[in-house]
């Protein structure tokens, strides 16, 4: 059997696809996910299947929709929440991938409970434990079950614990690591001053000056309206962003010094979008009351990468989601796809095919999304 791929996934907080330099926002700089777009994939109609954090990674890490896997809402991990099951006794990407001879780590978000113990599948569990939010100074962990503080901006620190697993792991086994930066999450602050300095400059022509409407339910979260305030919000954002692509590029550097990036499958997306002042909200689907799901809300960048495997350069327009991402990695670890849709009720597709250049895949017409008790079908027309 040939070696398998390593997989790497990138996979963020409230970074809509509207904010990647390569997807149009040209005043923002991200060279590393331009890179991964050149050498690689860029998927225009990627999804979330749900516009808020657990219910969507939830989707990422079991190939379930909502319906499917019960969650439902962002888990208040520790608070109401704290006894919700999160996805325990389904099966994980990570576990499918471990039974295949994978390595496994988790560095950084997992929003699913209990991320004070690694659960089944994964043999490297670095999580952090101050909610969503990316921080700056002190702040808790969780190596395994042994809490672990650590000082500084959380994405560094994530980092540089993605970069130890690379570096101590089983060389002789592929890897799958799933680095967690949430960077892109509110609160926007604390982020780098020489980035907030840069993007303090920019006319952030990509962000449309809107007023909240009452066509869409009750806000509950607006975009700030005084001038000064609206332009420091927005360049915290996108330097959370570049930020977020400086520290990408360290791990992919890590990979191109371990001679490996040839035979990694390289994935770029966040959990859901984010509207910056878009429709004059702030946030994603809990933005209103009903929930929304607003386009910025719902499209997500994915990119994905994998020399001699993907097709460099190429943008694909089929609608895709988070459970298809899983079938597509599962499929690139040679999984067998059907006998696991036969074990588990999956959701997605494999669009590995399509990144090979088959020319013959069939692809659904509609993208699907749920949210509570909310129901989206989106197609190209409507």
């Amino acid at each position: 059997m040939a070696k398998l791929p390593n997989i790497l996934v990138f996979l963020t907080d409230d970074h809509a696809q509207w904010a990647v330099h390569t997807y149009g926002c040209e005043e923002l700089h991200t060279p590393s996910m331009d890179y991964l777009a050149e050498t690689g994939a860029k998927m225009a109609n990627a999804f979330t299947p749900c516009p808020v954090c657990s219910p969507a990674r939830a989707s990422f890490h079991t190939g379930r929709i909502p319906s499917a896997h019960g969650i439902h809402d962002h888990i208040g991990e520790q608070a109401k929440g704290k006894d919700h099951p999160g996805i325990r006794g389904q099966t994980s990407l990570a576990e499918v991938l471990k039974e295949r001879g994978y390595c496994t780590g988790l560095i950084g978000k997992w929003h699913l409970n209990h991320f004070w113990e690694a659960p089944p599948g994964f043999d490297v569990w670095f999580s952090n434990a101050t909610g969503t939010n990316a921080r700056f100074g002190k702040q808790p962990f969780f190596e395994g079950d042994q809490r672990v503080d650590c000082f500084g901006n959380q994405a560094h620190i994530l980092t540089d614990r993605a970069l130890q697993f690379l570096r101590e792991r089983d060389a002789s086994r592929p890897f799958f690591l799933f680095v967690g930066f949430t960077n892109t999450h509110t609160p926007h602050i604390d982020e780098p001053d020489r980035w907030v300095n840069y993007y303090r400059k920019k006319a952030f022509a990509n962000l449309p000056d809107e007023t909240a409407s009452g066509i869409h339910g009750a806000s509950k979260f607006v975009y700030p309206d005084d001038p000064d305030a609206r332009r420091e919000a927005s360049a915290q954002y996108y330097s959370a962003v570049s930020l977020i692509d400086e520290l990408m590029g360290r791990v992919m550097d890590e990979l191109a010094n371990q001679e490996e990036m040839d035979n990694t499958l390289m994935v770029y997306t966040s959990d859901h979008g984010h509207m910056n002042g878009h429709h004059g909200l702030h946030t994603k689907g809990n933005a209103t009351v009903p929930q929304n799901f607003l386009e910025e809300s719902i499209r997500v960048p994915c990119l994905l990468s994998w020399p001699g495997q993907v097709q460099s350069g190429k943008t694909y327009t089929e609608s895709v989601d988070h459970c298809d991402l899983f079938m597509t990695l599962a499929d690139a670890a040679e999984c067998d796809c059907a006998k696991l849709k036969e074990a588990n009720p999956l959701s997605g597709m494999s669009y590995l095919p399509l990144l090979r250049g088959e020319s013959d895949v069939a692809w659904r017409a509609a993208q699907f999304c749920e949210y509570g008790n909310a129901r989206m079908i989106r197609t190209d027309r409507f």
